[in-house]
């Protein structure tokens, strides 16, 4: 009976996972409809069941990061009783378990408003999976434990050899599943169904992967889970470059690049070496075997001697190679008209971007006036055109800019391989001499600023056209601090660096003072201080502190801009700028005061005001309490009343 019920069960699932592919695949990570478990059993907000479950989600990140990294249990009486477990990767720090096991209870608490059944695997600081339900789930490996499912894709395509690519990928894969469902430790330890490898796609590039299984579920009951998300995975993202797939009882993902400490302590095996030359050997005489090693006093030289000299000849010779190898390279360097190689942070090299000088010329008609499109703080953009007829913008840095060959290369370092529906795409570059250029997608609405700035254009935008690109925004920003490897700090957020696509989707433009953080930094400070003012905080302008926080901070007053459409910096002295102004209308209840008077349509009073709330809490004075853009992402997509209260923005005095 009940092998029966596993393989209707079974059929079940393949049946439907097309559909679920169709209603689950996301580009973007929002918590809602994926975690929340609509499955009819729904609670009363604010009763007995809401109140049980917030309590024993608070007490899932000490207990869990005490006990292994997982714990499970329950609290309340039926029919209230709720059931709860959280658990963390192994070998998580006990303060990086607790923070992620409290930021997706807060997830699930805030986006999951009346279901009875929740679940939510968070990626950051670490990998940590909390869920709760009315039923206990201990052990169990049923339909509501399997068929629930969040994928996540990158959005970029594998452009290496794609069979050979498939072949590594699957074998790692298939190996990954086997150790991650087999029962190595007791129930009680998150040890138990876990795995994370590495396997060498090409000399410079590895593949990574990481699976998890809740430890109380059966070695069977891994297997199927997993090899259910590879195959969802499979069917609809085999050709992407990496992505994730969630479900209640298992975790999978891979990517070509580091996500997690987990892979910090597997070293890949080295490429066997090639055997050693044989060795001379003495040659028997007529007299007889001879000893292998004649005595030094006679002439003769050993064995071991030959071979010392043989090595020594052998590396003389491998280090004149390097040495004539270096020196050429420099040469090169030296030639206006050579290719480019950078180094840094897993781009090991762009030179199948450039682009010959003379077709960059030709394209914008040696530059001329009536190419030109934009004129910026580090040179001038124009419209070109390439010998296969494709639109270009082409970023022409002045020799006399402050951008110099440093600022070139970490523009083309930090952009060449993001790829994001929200972030401009550099197509390529070109040296000549003092001539630097970049190459970009031709984006036809220009920038978000020429809409601000012209009354004409600015009565186009609707406001469900500026809800839609504050949205986008929020997205190219998430993948930048989070999704992105390495990670990434803009720096210089503004509406001149927010170019519009013809249906007015937003691209992130501008990478110029980007800087790239580690996978564990969080900050820094440069004594250099570069951006734009009016979007710059308190932290950075007064100490040279920038983080991931700064670009939060750009954003809230990037979204109050596109609210009222008038500029930060245009509210001249003596009276408030765009931010104080914000603050002063909040505070006194009336808001909507703030909205642009050119928009006609009935706009959503409340979607607005949730818009203004997430922009003051973005423009806090202390970096902390500003909101990472995961939430504010969340806030975005969520109908729930946001519990934060705005202070006074870092510019105004408490007292005002």
């Amino acid at each position: 009976m009940l092998k029966h019920s596993r393989q209707y069960l079974n059929r079940k699932m393949k049946q439907r996972s097309s559909l679920l592919i169709l209603c689950f695949v996301l580009i973007v990570a929002s918590v809602s409809a994926q975690t929340c478990i609509h499955n009819g059993r729904n609670f009363t907000p604010n009763g007995t069941y809401d109140a049980n479950r917030r309590l024993i989600l608070s007490s899932l990140p000490s207990n869990a990061a005490a006990q292994d990294g997982f714990y499970s249990g329950s609290i309340g009486q039926e029919p209230s009783r709720v059931y709860a477990a959280g658990m963390c990767i192994p070998g998580a720090e006990p303060n990086d378990c607790s923070a992620c096991l409290k930021g997706a209870s807060d997830w699930l608490v805030q986006d999951c408003t009346n279901q009875t059944d929740a679940y939510y695997w968070a990626l950051d600081p670490t990998l940590c999976l909390v869920r709760y339900s009315n039923n206990s789930f201990s052990g169990s490996a049923g339909y509501w434990e399997i068929v629930p499912q969040y994928l996540v894709m990158n959005t970029a395509n594998i452009d290496s050899n794609l069979t050979e690519f498939k072949k590594i990928w699957e074998g790692l894969i298939h190996g990954v599943i086997a150790a991650a469902s087999s029962t190595r430790n007791n129930l009680s330890s998150s040890n138990n169904h876990y795995k994370a490898d590495v396997a060498a796609l090409t000399p410079f590039q590895n593949i990574y992967a990481l699976m998890q299984c809740t430890p109380d579920v059966s070695s069977g009951d891994c297997d199927n889970c997993l090899r259910q998300s590879v195959i969802d995975y499979q069917s609809c993202c085999g050709e992407k470059t990496g992505g994730y797939v969630m479900r209640p009882i298992c975790f999978f993902r891979w990517q070509l690049f580091t996500f997690s400490k987990a892979f910090g302590n597997i070293t890949l095996a080295a490429p066997p070496s090639p055997p050693p030359p044989p060795l001379l050997q003495p040659q028997p005489s007529s007299g007889g075997d001879r000893a292998k090693k004649i005595d030094s006093g006679s002439g003769n030289i050993s064995m071991r001697t030959i071979v010392a000299i043989v090595v020594v000849v052998i590396a003389v010779v491998f280090i004149i190679i390097i040495i004539v190898v270096l020196a050429r390279g420099f040469a090169r360097k030296g030639k206006s008209d050579q290719q480019v190689e950078f180094n840094q942070t897993g781009i090991t090299s762009v030179r199948s971007l450039q682009f010959d000088f003379k077709t960059i010329e030709v394209a914008t008609n040696k530059f001329s006036e009536s190419k030109r499109i934009g004129r910026g703080g580090f040179g001038d953009v124009f419209k070109g055109t390439l010998p296969d007829g494709k639109e270009v913008a082409v970023k022409r840095l002045s020799r006399t800019s402050e951008q110099g060959e440093k600022e070139f290369k970490n523009e083309v370092i930090v952009i060449a391989k993001l790829q994001h529906g929200n972030l401009v795409r550099l197509l390529g570059f070109s040296v000549k001499g003092e001539e630097r250029i970049l190459v970009y997608e031709f984006v036809p609405n220009k920038s978000l600023n020429c809409f601000l700035s012209d009354p004409i254009k600015q009565a186009q935008l609707s406001w469900t056209k500026r809800f839609n690109i504050i949205r986008g925004i929020a997205r190219g920003i998430l993948y930048l601090h989070q999704d992105s490897r390495p990670k990434i700090v803009h720096r210089d957020l503004k509406a001149d660096n927010i170019l519009l696509e013809a249906d007015m989707n937003p691209k992130i433009s501008d990478f110029g003072t980007a800087r790239i953080f580690g996978m564990d930094q969080t900050s820094s400070i440069t004594r250099k201080i570069v951006g734009t003012k009016g979007y710059m905080p308190p932290e950075y302008i007064c100490d040279g502190q920038f983080s991931m926080k700064t670009d939060v901070y750009s954003f809230g007053v990037l979204v109050l801009e596109i609210i009222c459409g008038k500029k930060n910096m245009s509210f001249c002295s003596p009276g408030p700028n765009l931010v104080t102004y914000a603050w002063r209308l909040w505070r006194e209840e009336t808001p909507l005061e703030l909205v642009d008077p050119t928009i006609l349509d009935n706009f959503p009073a409340e979607e607005v005001t949730r818009c203004i709330h997430i922009a003051l809490l973005c423009v806090q004075h202390e970096p902390t309490d500003r909101p990472d853009v995961s939430t504010i992402m969340l806030m975005l997509t969520s109908t729930t009343i946001i519990s934060h209260v705005p202070q006074p923005p870092g510019s105004l005095d408490a007292s005002y």
